[in-house]
Order: C-alpha cells, then structure tokens, then sequence
C-alpha cells in the first residue's frame, strides 16, 4: 500500500531563478512536479519527505536553461492484488460501482457483489441493497481488490466486496 522510495527527478530551471535563492526554487519546483502524480513503476508521489542531494546544474546548450538531477525520498502508494482498503463510494449504477480510495478508483461489478444485494433504481438515490446493508453515493465500503492494470500515467483497479468482512463499514 505505502512505500518509503529513494526517487529521482530531473528539473529544468530558468536563468532567471540563478542566484542565492536557487535550491528554495529547485524545492519548490520539486514538490510541484512530483507531489499528486502518477507513475506506472511506482504508484501515487503522495509526497516529498526529504531530498537527498541535487546535482551541479548543466547549461543546455542554445536555451540557457540548466538541468539539474535531484535524488529524493517520497511516500508512494501502489495498490497491488489482495489487498484489502476501506474507500467510499462516488458513483453507482446498474452495473456496479465506483470507490475512491484515495487518488484510486476502484470498480466493484455487480457480479462482485453478494447475491442477495440487488439493484433499486426507484430509490432516491441509485443503489444496491440486502436484507442489512445499502450501497449508494457516500456510503464507506471494505473491497479487496481482484486486479489492477497500471497505465504510464494511471492506475486503474477492479474490486469485490463478495467475501467475509467486506462491503458497507458505515453509512
């Protein structure tokens, strides 16, 4: 879920940010860049804990930019197969639902449901309801994930909630 990683990442400065307060500018470039991004190798940047060192800049030659390399420890968070989060759910509709879990969201099929919950779209709001719980907008859900594909960019998972101790945790 959370992993500590020693990451690295280039930065390119312009000349007119050369001079005593460079390294607060390469921080603050650092952090903007990398914080709330996705990578498919690592997972979520959730943030920045400390940087490491930054290389001497290299002028690129015909711009006047320079290029610096900064090595630096950040928090990720990668989902992976079997894990089991509590997320809450954005969307739902005939087919399933959508749960955010943080910067993830995750799909859970109407097949991935108990067999006793069915679908109610005469309800107020559209969801999937038993005999002890409703799923709808809102509502906090345990789903254990059956998969994941990881994009360049993005991380998309599928989950269920058909097994012991999973679904609805609170309304």
């Amino acid at each position: 879920m959370f992993f500590l990683k020693d990451l690295t990442h280039t930065i390119t400065l312009h000349p007119s940010y050369f001079g005593p307060n460079m390294q607060s500018q390469l921080k603050d470039k650092l952090y903007a860049d990398v914080e709330g991004s996705c990578t498919g190798q690592y997972g979520y940047i959730i943030t920045v804990i400390s940087i490491l060192n930054f290389s001497k800049g290299k002028v690129l030659p015909g711009s006047g930019l320079a290029e610096f390399r900064v090595k630096y420890q950040a928090i990720v968070f990668k989902p992976y197969k079997g894990e089991v989060l509590d997320a809450v759910i954005s969307t739902v509709n005939k087919l399933g639902f959508f749960a955010d879990v943080g910067p993830l969201q995750v799909f859970v099929s109407a097949h991935m449901l108990p067999t006793d919950m069915r679908y109610d779209p005469n309800s107020s709001f559209p969801c999937f309801a038993s005999d002890d719980q409703v799923i709808q907008k809102d509502t906090q859900v345990r789903v254990k994930l059956v998969g994941t594909r990881i994009d360049a960019k993005e991380i998309f998972a599928i989950g269920t909630i058909k097994e012991d101790y999973l679904g609805v945790i609170s309304s």
